[in-house]
């Protein structure tokens, strides 16, 4: 098959069998650290990294021998039985978010679900508050909590009363939040709205506010934990200690994994929850080597992060380590566009809003490069 045709077969399968949900137009078939390639060759910048979720780049060696070792020896098991590294994965992830205990689930909206299930059921209460542009994922649980309309409302009613309120404002979260209040969640920086960073002391109130209420505050980590602003988890840039903190994404370098972490008194009893595939041993080891290779990384992160900020500075980017957005408007899908045609992978989050989030081995030189292109398309297409 030559490369020129593989685009056009993957659409015509997909055209055919698969239920229209996406949007694309292009294929990736090989990826190699910061750097994929598409079906005839071309080679990119992956400045989306799965979206957030190739924290090690493609195909990292640790990560690949991990998996290939591991599916020598046992693929699948069930949590039937005790599980190849899952409790060695469970100790690593509770002492670098600071947490209790942790149960592992197959994506951030199953993290998500399991989060709002915990609340549930430890606090007796129905009720939830959310923010206005956040999201949480896209089943039917975690959708109530999500904000957006296109993605909620099709699916309403979703059994979980919520309140959705403006993120970085605590006066009507206070207004919101009372004594039958489960939990507040909350991102501390939101993703898909496009890297929104909240006022400075916003998630000290949420703290404040869920403390005199007896509400829990659930911290959705699945875009910002693992390293991507420069610490294991956003909330850490705080000293704000949450109940609950949920996990995905970068947790597996794009192995599907996700997470939940919660506080002493917080923990599923048997029987509450459960899931057969999560924390398998294959997603136990790729995670284990996951967090074994960005240790080291994550004093560099920051770094990186002010190069990029620096580079495109007259465009006022929001920056947090490795997460990066760009205010651009209406032609932020010409933008996206032009950049791919130049060699660099970005995509539009929402409200015109440029999303970078690449890998957190990305080098310098692979930095300037995707300055130089993304300063070349805003200039083009702004013009």
């Amino acid at each position: 098959m030559k490369n020129a045709d593989i685009t056009s077969i993957y659409k015509a399968l997909d055209d055919q069998y698969f239920m229209p949900a996406f949007s694309r137009n292009m294929a990736i078939v090989r990826g190699k650290g910061s750097i994929v390639w598409d079906g005839t060759g071309k080679e990119y910048i992956d400045c989306v990294a799965g979206i957030a979720v190739c924290s090690t780049g493609h195909c990292h060696p640790a990560v690949v021998k991990a998996i290939c070792e591991q599916a020598h020896e046992l693929i699948h098991c069930s949590n039937l039985y005790y599980v190849p590294h899952q409790g060695e994965l469970a100790q690593k992830i509770v002492e670098i978010t600071g947490m209790k205990k942790a149960f592992f689930s197959n994506s951030g909206a199953e993290a998500s679900d399991g989060a709002l299930k915990l609340a549930r059921v430890r606090t007796k209460k129905k009720k939830f508050v959310a923010f206005m542009h956040g999201f949480h994922g896209r089943t039917i649980g975690s959708l109530a909590v999500t904000h957006k309309p296109a993605a909620r409302e099709p699916f309403e009613p979703l059994g979980l009363p919520t309140t959705f309120v403006e993120y970085g404002n605590l006066e009507a979260l206070k207004k919101a939040v009372d004594r039958d209040t489960a939990a507040v969640i909350v991102e501390p920086i939101q993703g898909e709205a496009g890297v929104i960073i909240p006022p400075d002391s916003f998630l000290e109130g949420i703290r404040e506010i869920c403390d005199a209420t007896g509400t829990l505050m659930i911290v959705d980590e699945v875009q910002t934990g693992m390293g991507r602003t420069g610490k294991w988890l956003a909330i850490q840039h705080t000293k704000v200690e949450p109940d609950i903190i949920t996990l995905a994404k970068g947790i597996a370098s794009g192995f599907p994994m996700g997470a939940l972490v919660a506080r002493d008194g917080l923990e599923f009893t048997k029987g509450e929850h459960g899931s057969t595939f999560a924390g398998g041993p294959l997603a136990c080891a790729a995670s284990l080597a996951t967090i074994s290779v960005l240790e080291p990384l994550l004093p560099e992160i920051v770094r990186k992060g002010e190069r990029l900020r620096q580079g495109l500075a007259k465009y006022h980017p929001r920056v947090r380590g490795l997460m990066i957005g760009v205010t651009v408007g209406d032609k932020c899908p010409d933008v996206q566009n032009e950049c791919a045609e130049q060699g660099v992978l970005v995509n539009c989050a929402a409200d015109g809003n440029l999303r970078l989030v690449p890998p957190l081995v990305i080098s310098d030189a692979e930095i300037d490069q995707v300055v130089k292109v993304i300063d070349g398309a805003l200039s083009k297409v702004m013009l």
